[in-house]
């Protein structure tokens, strides 16, 4: 199967007040991973740094499941909100934060994470809360979790 379009007419606004900030993520089928979790607990954008794969190649694309059409993308310093990075240790529990406003997830390249510099963009940190043994997690799954995690907390302010 063959698929044609222009990346001009893929979504980039109106921007939701939720994404993921992506940092050199190199691997397309995590990329495609993300694009859909963003779809799917979102709504959510994705924004992209130079380094990080192409969400419009065969891999990203087939792990979207056709989300690209959906989620709006920007370059990565154009995401809106206050950036949170997720690191693998040393952050507030993700748990814990407040999620009121525009919220940007920042996630960083499979091994290296993310750079100071980087890190220094950003308003908080926050980590995943692993089981003792565990070492990391997934890009893409840690990705999904924040999302989740905001979406819940969302939803569960509104309700009270």
């Amino acid at each position: 199967m063959i698929g044609v379009f222009r990346r001009e007419d893929l979504p980039h606004s109106p921007l939701p007040d939720a994404g993921l900030a992506l940092w050199h993520v190199g691997d397309p089928g995590n990329v495609g991973t993300l694009v859909r979790a963003a779809d799917a607990l979102g709504p959510a954008f994705v924004a992209t740094s130079e380094g990080t794969a192409d969400p419009t190649g065969p891999k990203a694309l087939r792990g979207s499941m056709g989300a690209l059409f959906r989620v709006p993308f920007v370059g990565f310093d154009d995401a809106p909100g206050r950036r949170i990075a997720l690191v693998a240790r040393g952050g507030r529990p993700l748990e814990a934060l407040d999620f009121s406003g525009p919220t940007t997830f920042v996630l960083g390249a499979e091994r290296e994470g993310l750079p100071e510099e980087v890190l220094l963009r950003c308003e908080e940190r926050a980590t995943i809360p692993l089981a003792a043994d565990a070492d990391s997690l997934n890009v893409a799954l840690a990705g999904a979790i924040a999302l989740y995690e905001l979406s819940r907390k969302r939803r569960e302010t509104s309700t009270s």
